[in-house]
This record gives structure tokens, C-alpha cells and sequence, in this order.
């Protein structure tokens, strides 16, 4: 159906799987790239064939270019599928599948390098009419810059690395006296994290919600989206919660949201699924971001709009038109996803690797767990502590909440020195200021301290 004989999955977990599935349906034969720690995971057992590519540390399995490149040329795939992560947003690996006769599964590679730097994407966006927040176009350099910067802009302010992502490399500042040290920790971490130092300076929100749009275009100039979520409810700004429609949200605020978003992806050129991300404080919006990638929260929109979203990638990469139009689109309903990661939140979220003995996702009408684990499972520590996705739907918001409860309530994961979000998780959901749709991305700290 879409050209394509095989496709090399490039990445693990539950996204790995994903992939397999919706391959598995379009009779396309599924190959995964899997590091030792994973020989044995969901994903593997699932594919067509595996081939692996290297040691547990991504940096020579996940993230290796080359490996993964020789992974797809050995086993005949003609087109790469990234997942989200490791080289999902990666310009150069997408030059490099180019350079190789290999379809690369998002964005071309230029209009990603635009994309993801976002000091220059924040700029991009500003000239195709999406209202931005009081910043810096520009990554800044040196002190005199940086204090200029910020008289101009105002207190708060947050510094962000032009290369970040996931919610990694961002820091507030709310003191004048706090400027300068979090602007030289910013690098630092900008360094480590994405080997690119440069950094921007935005005001800060401090009582936004975080709300993103989905959308998918192809190379035959159509551009649909399919609604928004909200991604409020985070920690460490990486997301826990996640609902589609935003709730509270008005009608004229979500219109205005999805058309910045068809604008700036047709004025960027993009071309796949990707995510506009903003900030909305009442009736004021402000874009933050653009994800070239697929997201970890895409089920909540396929569950309202029965759109598999890998699909569309899949078609899209295949040079063939969307499937749907902007007409075809009918959400309906409402639907909520909860990460549960092997995490402690009462030790700030640190991860706790360890054996699975006990697995077992809960199940029932209108629920879905995307997941990449098993029962007996070794979590690896190195990667994202991410367990399973919960999805629910439901005709309306207090049905989808209590569905969602029930289910976390079911949810039996336990072994040696594991703990998990769960238990949190239910606290938000009980949560007085996000059942009244009250919430703001500073929800969760106080919600973790009642715990």
C-alpha cells in the first residue's frame, strides 16, 4: 500500500511496538533495531525479524547512526521509522538515510534543522503570524548580552537551549541575582545533554497551560490537524498527564490554536506528523515550540479521531497524499493518557530500575495500554523510565476520569526496589483544581506534597 516491503524500527519500548502493529496491518514486513538490554523486549518478540545494533548505552546502540544505517541496509528495509527520541530529531541522521537510498519517517532534514533549533523556529513562527513571548530571536553570548536581554524582557524569564527537547535544558529566573549563574548552568547543561551550548532567553509564564496541536501534512500540499491535548500536568516540564480536548479550554481560543498551527507548518514546508506547541494564559497564547517527530501522547487524538497516526506517517513518507481532509476530521468524545513510569516521586522522581515481577495492565471497554514490558522484565537504567501508556475514552470528561481511575486502580506492577507513578497519578486525577479544569503546569508539586 505505501511502496514500502520493510521498515526498520529504530527505537525501543512501547513506540517500537507501536510501529510493528500498524505495520503488521498495512502488510509491511517490520524489522527492530534493538540494543542487548532489549533482545528480549516486546518489540523484538513482535517484528518480523530484529537485528541487534549494539550495547545498552544508546550512544553506541540507539543513537549510532552508523548502526542503525547498517541495520536497514542489511536487512533490505527501504525506509527508517525513528519512534520519538534518540535520532528521532535528528537532521543529520536524516541526511544520512538520504545519502543511503533510505526513507527517513518525518520531516525533511532541512526543514527539521529549522525546526529544531528553536530560538530559530521561534523566529520562523513569529514571521508566519504566531504570536511568540518577549525574547530573544537569537541565542545569546556572553554577560552584557545576557543582562541586556533580560532588562528588556522582564522578570521571570527562562533561559532554553536552542537544541533542547523532552523538557531538558530550560531554567527559570525569577531574581535579577539569579541571572547570571543560570545562564552558565544552562550552557553547561545545553553542553552535556545535546553537545550544543547556545541558549535563548523567553518571559516566563507563570500560570499557563500547556496546551499542543496535532497535525499531519504531505509532500502534496495538504495540511490537516486533529485537535489539541493538554500537557499541564508534568514533572520536571516532562509531561504525565495528558487530554484531548483541553478542557476549559473556549472554542475560539482552540480555533485560533489550530490555525497557528496549519500556518506554521505550511510556511515551514513540513511535511509528516508533527506537534505545535504553546502556552495559553486565558485568552493570551504564545507558541514555545515545534515537535518533528511522532509524540508520546499521540493515542488521546487517535482515540478521538480514530486517525492511527502511524499510518499517516508511514503514507506520507511514501510520497502518497493524506488519507483524510480537514472535513473528515470528527473528534468526539473525550479522551485522557497516563504515563506510568518506574519512578519514586517521593525522591524526586528517581528512577528505580529493576526486575518485573508482577505485570499486569488493567483491561476493559474503552481502555488501551501501550506498553513495551512484560512480567519479568528487567527496566534498564538506561533509558526513560516509562512503563506503559494508559489510554482512556469516554462520551465526556468525568466519565474519561473515572475510567481512568478504575484502571490505574487495576494496574498490578511490582519487584525488588520498583516503585511507580501510580499512586500519584490517582492523587492528580482526585485533584480538586484539575477536575474543576483549574490546572496550570505548576499543579503537581503541590499535589506531590499532600502525598
Amino acid at each position: 500500500m505505501t511502496g514500502f516491503d520493510t521498515v526498520l524500527v529504530a527505537n525501543r519500548g512501547e513506540i517500537a511496538l507501536r510501529v510493528v502493529r500498524t505495520c503488521r496491518e498495512m502488510a509491511i514486513r517490520s524489522v527492530v533495531a534493538y540494543s542487548t538490554a532489549d533482545r528480549d523486549s516486546a518489540a523484538v518478540r513482535a517484528a518480523d525479524a530484529s537485528v541487534q545494533i549494539g550495547p545498552a548505552a544508546p550512544q553506541r546502540s540507539y543513537n549510532y547512526a552508523p548502526a542503525v544505517i547498517e541495520a536497514a541496509l542489511r536487512t533490505g528495509a527501504q525506509a527508517v521509522h525513528p519512534g520519538y527520541g534518540f535520532l528521532s530529531e535528528d537532521p543529520d541522521f536524516a541526511e544520512i538515510c538520504a545519502r543511503n537510498g533510505l526513507v527517513f519517517v518525518g520531516p525533511a532534514p532541512e526543514v527539521m534543522a529549522r525546526l529544531s533549533d528553536k530560538a530559530l523556529a521561534r523566529t520562523m513562527m513569529a514571521e508566519a503570524g504566531l504570536p511568540v513571548l518577549p525574547g530573544t530571536g537569537q541565542p545569546v553570548t556572553g554577560r552584557a548580552e545576557v543582562v541586556a536581554a533580560a532588562r528588556r524582557i522582564g522578570l521571570p524569564l527562562i533561559i532554553k537551549a536552542a537544541a533542547g527537547g523532552g523538557g531538558r535544558g530550560m531554567t527559570v529566573v525569577r531574581r535579577p541575582d539569579q541571572l547570571l549563574s543560570a545562564y552558565r548552568s544552562t550552557r553547561a547543561a545545553a553542553r552535556i545533554g545535546f553537545g550544543d551550548d547556545r541558549v535563548y532567553l523567553e518571559r516566563y509564564w507563570e500560570r499557563a497551560r500547556h496546551v499542543e496541536v496535532q497535525v499531519l501534512a504531505d509532500g502534496h500540499g495538504s495540511v490537516v490537524h486533529l485537535g489539541e491535548r493538554d500537557c499541564s500536568v508534568q514533572r520536571r516540564r516532562q509531561k504525565l498527564v495528558e487530554e484531548s480536548p483541553a478542557p476549559g479550554l473556549r472554542p475560539d481560543v482552540a480555533r485560533r490554536l489550530a490555525e497557528y498551527a496549519v500556518a506554521g507548518a505550511r510556511s515551514a514546508g513540513y511535511t509528516g506528523a508533527g506537534t505545535f506547541e504553546f502556552l495559553v494564559d486565558g485568552d493570551e497564547v504564545a507558541f514555545i515550540e515545534v515537535n518533528c517527530r511522532i509524540q508520546v501522547e499521540h493515542p488521546v487524538t487517535e482515540a478521538r479521531t480514530g486517525i492511527d497516526i502511524v499510518r499517516e506517517q508511514l503514507t506520507i513518507a511514501a510520497g502518497a497524499p493524506l488519507s483524510v481532509r480537514q472535513e473528515d476530521v470528527r473528534p468526539s468524545g473525550v479522551a485522557v493518557e497516563c504515563r506510568v513510569n518506574a519512578e519514586d516521586p517521593d525522591r524526586d522522581f528517581a528512577p528505580c530500575p529493576g526486575r518485573l515481577d508482577e505485570f499486569v495492565p488493567p483491561a476493559g471497554p474503552f481502555v488501551r495500554v501501550d506498553t513495551g514490558v512484560h512480567q519479568g522484565w528487567r527496566v534498564p537504567s538506561e533509558y526513560d523510565s516509562l512503563l506503559a501508556k494508559v489510554i482512556v475514552w469516554a462520551p465526556d470528561r468525568a466519565g474519561a476520569l473515572a475510567r481512568m481511575d478504575s484502571a490505574l486502580r487495576e494496574f498490578r506492577v511490582s519487584g525488588p526496589g520498583v516503585h511507580t507513578t501510580v499512586s500519584l497519578l490517582r492523587r492528580v486525577l482526585a485533584d480538586p483544581e484539575f477536575r474543576a479544569a483549574r490546572h496550570t503546569t505548576s499543579l503537581l508539586d503541590p499535589v506531590r506534597d499532600e502525598g
